[in-house]
């Protein structure tokens, strides 16, 4: 089969990794994909937002099928595009890509169908977002209803952040659209995790439990980023509370989501946070997350390939998917600047020294054959072990050979977790 994959960050590169593993995948082109991806298949310069030529090039190219992993393209149609054009492709439709892209719609699901998750207000005028707040106090959750490049979440620990938040989410030279609607929510307080499935639209194929750290600096301080490491599985994930997420969460959604007439297809992603009352969603995505994809795919025993066609073909009950008993860990280098504005174009150097981990690209391309910066997150550092301890000071001492101008990683990853 001849494989298109949509996307270009260290998501995109662990699932190439793994479908490449595929006895059915004989060829795999990537678009846009980055620096390290070009060493495993093929690169196109198409931007991931494009649908129509994404689709244009599909037919053009006889593309076997197509799989779609990031928010904006799935948000815009990418996957109905596709089909439409005769393309088999993995990924929900717009429809069910709602789940994400709108914070409201999801908060909807939730409340018809008894899914545990933080009391919420939804707000289109500001004002009356801050009397609400006025009235509730702090620590409160502000939202942008939509997408919003992982930046349209504030946790606000007093009256006074919460209305500087409301005035950012929603100006529309911060967040657009995104921030049209704003969600005022009850701050949930825990452990987080976060929970994968395969879904095709009636069963569900729960993934290895993860949890990941999304702030830049150590213990969790300062501003939110896509992500500055991972590992899985959770140990605070138990048995009560991975029964209790499977059926109240994870089932109810997709069940939801049926009877709602837009049967979710492709991995749904819940962020919990596991609270004294038991675990309540915080998030739910319409896609692989990342980093925490690239701590669970290495995991996985079977073949991406045929539970993403199951997933499809609304056969996910016809396959076992098995999963190692193995830990993983990754820990994020980013470029100086980042969460903010980054400074990018610094030579890599020390990757051919990595030896007891394998180099996860994200934010990287090659210009004169050696890799030099070009994103915020540049790369991740990805250990296995026997356990948790093991695999995070494997991960620990490898990334301290890789280097690059303004180069920054957390030393926490896994806090308490390591030795």
């Amino acid at each position: 089969m001849k494989v298109l994959v949509i996307g270009g960050g260290g998501r995109e590169y662990a699932i190439v990794k793994k479908l490449s593993e595929s006895k059915k995948v004989d060829e795999i082109i990537v678009a846009p994909g980055n620096g390290g991806i070009e060493d495993i298949a093929t690169c196109v310069k198409i931007s991931a937002t494009d649908v129509e030529g994404m689709t244009r090039f599909a037919v053009e190219n006889n593309i076997d099928f197509c799989v779609v992993t990031p928010d904006d393209p799935l948000a815009l149609g990418m996957v109905d595009a596709m089909e439409n054009a005769g393309i088999p492709s993995f990924g929900p439709n717009k429809a069910a890509a709602r789940i994400e892209a709108s914070k409201s719609f999801a908060k909807e699901i939730m409340r018809k169908y008894s899914i545990p998750t933080a009391d919420y207000m939804l707000f289109e005028d500001k004002d009356e977002a801050k009397a609400y707040i006025a009235k509730k106090g702090a620590p409160i959750v502000i939202k942008a209803d939509g997408l919003a490049k992982g930046k349209g979440v504030i946790v606000a620990q007093t009256v006074e952040e919460a209305i500087e938040a409301v005035n950012t989410v929603s100006d529309e030279k911060e967040f657009g659209k995104a921030g049209s609607k704003i969600l005022v929510e009850e701050c949930l307080f825990g452990t987080e995790a976060s929970i994968m499935c395969f879904s095709d639209g009636k069963n569900i194929k729960p993934m290895i439990s993860s949890q990941d750290h999304k702030r830049i600096f150590d213990g969790d301080k300062g501003g939110n980023t896509g992500g500055m490491g991972a590992f899985a599985p959770s140990p605070f994930y138990t048995d009560d509370v991975r029964e209790i997420t499977e059926k109240n969460i994870l089932r109810a959604a997709v069940d939801g989501m049926a009877k709602e007439g837009c049967p979710f297809k492709g991995v749904l992603y819940a962020g919990i946070m596991i609270t004294k009352d038991g675990p309540k969603v915080i998030e739910f995505n319409s896609r692989f997350g990342d980093p925490e994809t690239q701590v669970v795919l290495p995991l996985l025993k079977s073949d991406l390939m045929d539970i993403m066609m199951a997933s499809r073909e609304g056969t996910l009950d016809k396959i076992d998917v098995e999963w190692s008993d193995e830990a993983s860990a990754i820990v994020i280098m980013s470029s100086k600047g980042y969460p903010g504005k980054s400074e990018t174009g610094y030579e890599i150097t020390g990757l051919d020294e990595v030896c007891d981990a394998q180099i996860v690209h994200a934010g990287t391309k090659k210009v004169d054959g050696k890799f030099v910066t070009s994103g915020g997150r540049v790369l991740g550092v990805l250990a296995k072990g026997e356990n948790l301890d093991e695999a995070l000071a494997k991960a620990y001492r490898e990334i301290k050979k890789v280097k690059f101008e303004g180069a920054h990683y957390r030393n926490d990853i896994g806090g308490s977790l390591r030795k």
